[in-house]
This record gives C-alpha cells, structure tokens and sequence, in this order.
C-alpha cells in the first residue's frame, strides 16, 4: 500500500534545546507562522527562561530534570510523537541556525522522494576539519551524507519508530550512529541544500574544544566498527590465513 503522507495536523516539530532563551520564542513562531504544525520543545534541563518562553510562543514543553544532551532530548521528542500517533517528526534547533522558511521545501521533498528521512544541509558550514572528518567516516560507513550533524530533518513514521526504540537509546549524538540505525533498518535517506543563519550565541557543544573533538571522533570510530561488524570480517581472514600457514 502506498505510504499515507503526513498533513501538518499530523506533523509535530521537535526542538530540543539547553539555555535558549534568546533564540526559542522567534524559532517556535517560525514554525507555527510557516509550517503551522504542532511544536514541541524538550528542555535538557535549562536553568534560564527557554521554557517559560517557549511556551508562551506556543508550544508544549518538556521539561527534562537531568541532562541528557541533544540526542536524549531529540528521542524524548520522538517517544512523545510515537505516543501520540503523529505521522511525521521534523527537527531543528532551537538556536536560531534553521531557518523556519527553510522548513516547506524539506517536507515537499520528502513527499515527491517518499523517503524516510529527510535532512537540511548547508554544505558551506563544513569547516576544513570537519570535512576531512566527514571523509573519513564516509571511508568506513559508505554512507553518502554531506554534514552527519545536522538537526534539521524530517523522519516518517517508521524512522521515528525506530529512532524512539531501546536500540537508539545507546547512542550519544544525532549524527552519525543515528543514520547507521536508520541505513540498518533499511530506511531511505534524502539531502536538500538549505541555507542556515549563524549562531546567535555561543557555538557548538560537541566540537567545543579539541578534547571533545578527540572524544567525538574516538566514540564514532568504535561506533562504526560495531555497526559494521568488522570483528566477524576479521576472524575469517585470521582462521584462513592460519589454515595457509
């Protein structure tokens, strides 16, 4: 049967978000005023405003009592929508970086390619690190995505199903072990290029100083060799070229 596409009052938009109070009621708006879909913001644990201004711009909030960082709070959003039986997630961040006009052009892609997901990227934002990176990782997943780390997407029912599972709850980061799972349960994904605004205040959490940079890359690497199963490529070699000798 062919798959039903989601209308917007099916549609919630998950932003999660730690100490944003200059930026979540503009973004929140954006959305309503472009979109006009539900809009949910998971708070992780802020100790400023950003919930109390989140939802006088209209949404509903969670409040998380710990932090779980972006990736924990993201899925806390897809478990709402799951529970509540909407058809489509789209995220973005609550920083100001998505812009919210962007936000049409990704979900008439996703229902011209029915693919199950569907990201925003600006390709312009790489910086020459991050590039080499995103190289490197293509090298040992295959995966053909531009920027792993961007949080403007749009995931159908059987992505946020499967992102809103047990199995996803083990991963750190809304990047590339996210798209390892989604490949894994055969889903599809699309790129569009969009355009982002910068940061209207502070700058990146994961890549924040070279110590996380390290620590981001190690993890992803272990990651990636246990999602691709290099240990059972490995000992078949090991047992012929024992056998030879």
């Amino acid at each position: 049967m062919p798959r039903s596409e989601p209308t917007n009052a099916r549609l919630l938009a998950v932003m999660p978000a730690r100490n944003e109070a200059a930026t979540v009621a503009e973004v929140v708006r954006g959305v309503l005023a472009c979109v006009g879909c539900d809009v949910l913001v998971v708070s992780d644990a802020s100790t400023d405003d950003t919930s109390e201004l989140a939802r006088r711009a209209g949404a509903t909030v969670i409040d998380l009592p710990c932090r779980l960082g972006a990736w924990g709070a993201t899925q806390t959003g897809m478990r709402y929508a799951q529970r509540n039986r909407y058809h489509a997630v789209l995220t973005l961040d609550a920083d100001g970086q998505h812009r919210p006009a962007e936000l049409p052009e990704l979900l008439a892609e996703q229902r011209r390619s029915r693919a199950n997901v569907v990201i925003g990227t600006y390709a312009q934002r790489l910086s020459p690190a991050k590039r080499l990176a995103w190289r490197y990782f293509h090298l040992l997943t295959g995966i053909g995505v531009q920027d792993f780390t961007s949080g403007l997407r749009v995931y159908d029912r059987r992505a946020v199903r499967a992102l809103a599972s047990r199995e996803a709850s083990l991963l750190d980061y809304q990047d590339l072990g996210v798209l390892m799972l989604l490949r894994k349960k055969g889903l599809t994904l699309h790129e569009v290029p969009t355009v982002m605004s910068p940061r209207c205040q502070g700058g990146s959490r994961v890549f924040s100083s070279w110590r996380m940079v390290t620590r981001y890359m190690l993890h992803t690497t272990v990651l990636c060799f246990a999602q691709l199963g290099v240990r059972p490529r490995i000992a078949p070699r090991a047992a012929r070229a024992g056998a030879a000798a």
